[in-house]
């Protein structure tokens, strides 16, 4: 499942939790027939209503899987620097707020105010290494450490790492309780599920579900997530997700909310992948990730038609950052790879993750379609940046190599429309007219578009920018008239087009090719 990340995805702050998920056992499905006798249950004749005990398979209680680990889980308490600039984008109306944020009188030299905030964690060790969430102590001044038995401790991070939203960090001390991920075994789809915790700040905290579904896509490239329904709420970043023996099987990370409070879906981090990831954060304070400086997106099945690649899937590549490792081994926009290293890969998710795979400087093989033919790419890996800075910069790093300057020469603007678009020539006037910055090279603006063509269902817009169609660059209307009629010829029935909006790749859109 794709979550639709525009919705409600919320990390889990200002509380505690840790969940707790059954598999031993047998299943909880009872036949329509079910007998209580033939299955060692009974039938409880209530005053009001039979009762039925619990079938084969079902605790009859979490309170020893309770006091089991609870004793490792702990509460976190940060303390960091409020954003003004963020809380002016968050508050409606921030001129007119009812209390006094930023001190008075103009001095910069005042420090900003301060927030609180919670989370979640859990001891991995006895000489008091805690795993938690990143985003529960990302830009953290203070992080305060309290036990189930109210000691508080003084934390310091050891490392964070954003691609995971994991974050390890380390109290003084030993002898803690501790905890450890199990890697080798996992609970089943409707095996039992325990959260206990800090929500809303209400420690101890315990409820009960089960695990309802895995490989859960949310948005994160690293991170396939085990999807539960036992309630967790704002706090329950970071607590550790358990299975009836007490062995970690995840780390709580998200919930699936339009209110902000449980609706019985969240996400947890599955075990190997925070074993493995808190194993580095604690060996060198950081994760390292491959990287080759390239946007990708996955093939869908119109795309894939219109490249001549009906059936196929694999990683599109949209952009590649100028000068970048990509870029340097020949990799281009319209290459479809279809394995990295040998690894076969059927989307852009799989692509990053076998990529992030490398070391700086290693050779990184891949497949790509390139016009009909299959052929190999060799890329020397470079190191990827932090996410953050992926995301300010369209996903491909810093635009180092870009600059500036005046895009192509002016062309003609064609008179009869091209897929149900007229353009004009990319320079100085449609770049003030729509906006597109200096770091589009080429291209033809798109001036309008016909309100029953393909290309406005496919969401094209006025002042985009069509870079390429097909395998050709574009740098006019005719030369995008030239490629239609070469793609007509050899029997394709769309052709995909490169399409820039607001200097970023938007990526290949498919668009039929009429008559």
């Amino acid at each position: 499942m794709a979550v639709n990340k525009t919705a409600f995805l919320v990390g889990a702050l200002a509380g505690g939790s840790v969940a707790v998920a059954a598999f031993a056992g047998a299943g909880m499905k009872l036949p329509a027939t079910w007998n209580p006798a033939a299955h060692g249950g009974s039938l409880i004749q209530a005053s009001t209503a039979p009762v039925f005990a619990p079938p084969p398979g079902a605790p009859q209680s979490f309170a020893d899987i309770f006091e089991h680990v609870s004793p490792a889980v702990v509460s976190i308490h940060v303390t960091s620097k409020i954003d003004i600039s963020a809380l002016r984008r968050q508050i409606p109306g921030f001129e007119n707020f009812p209390f006094e944020i930023v001190p008075k009188g103009g001095d910069e030299d005042r420090p900003l105010p301060k927030q609180q905030s919670s989370g979640s964690g859990f001891f991995i060790s006895s000489d008091g290494y805690i795993v938690t969430n990143n985003h529960v102590v990302d830009g953290a001044e203070d992080i305060k450490v309290v036990t189930k038995d109210g000691t508080e401790l003084t934390a310091t991070v050891v490392g964070r790492d954003e691609g995971t939203d994991l974050a390890v960090l380390k109290v003084t001390g030993h002898d803690f309780p501790f905890v450890s991920f199990e890697t080798a075994v996992r609970p089943r789809v409707g095996d039992w599920v325990v959260a206990v915790g800090n929500p809303f700040d209400l420690n101890g905290t315990a409820t009960a579900g089960i695990v309802s579904a895995y490989n859960r896509d949310i948005g994160q490239n690293f991170v396939d997530y085990i999807q539960i329904d036992a309630p967790i709420n704002k706090g329950n970043s970071g607590g550790p997700t358990f299975d009836v023996y007490g062995r970690v099987i995840g780390v709580n990370a998200e919930i699936y909310s339009p209110s902000g409070g449980s609706v019985g879906i969240g996400f947890a981090i599955p075990a190997d992948v925070a074993e493995s990831v808190t194993q580095q954060l604690i060996a060198k304070g950081k994760i390292t990730r491959g990287y080759i400086g390239a946007t990708i997106e996955s093939l869908s099945g119109d795309l894939a038609d219109s490249w001549g690649l009906s059936g196929r899937k694999g990683a599109q590549v949209t952009d590649v950052l100028p000068g970048g490792p990509a870029q340097k081994a020949g990799l281009a926009p319209g290459d479809v790879v279809i394995a990295v290293n040998g690894v076969p890969v059927k989307s852009n998710v799989e692509m990053t993750r076998e990529v992030a795979k490398a070391q700086a400087g290693d050779i990184i093989h891949l497949d790509v379609f390139r016009d009909g033919k299959e052929r190999t790419v060799d890329v020397r890996s470079g190191l990827r940046p932090p996410e953050q800075q992926l995301a300010q910069n369209g996903g491909q790093g810093p635009d180092d190599d870009q600059g500036g300057g005046g895009g192509a020469p002016p062309h003609p603007a064609a008179g009869p429309p091209v897929l149900g678009m007229q353009f004009e020539p990319l320079n100085a006037d449609t770049r003030s007219q729509f906006n597109i910055p200096d770091t589009v090279k080429g291209g033809a603006v798109v001036a309008s578009v016909k309100g029953t063509s393909d290309a406005a269902d496919k969401g094209v817009q006025k002042g985009d920018v069509i870079v390429q169609a097909g395998d050709r660059e574009i740098a006019s209307a005719g030369d995008l008239a030239a490629a239609v009629a070469d793609w007509k010829k050899a029997g394709r029935a769309s052709i995909p087009l490169a399409v820039r909006r607001n200097g970023q790749m938007l990526g290949f859109v498919p668009i039929k090719i009429d008559g």
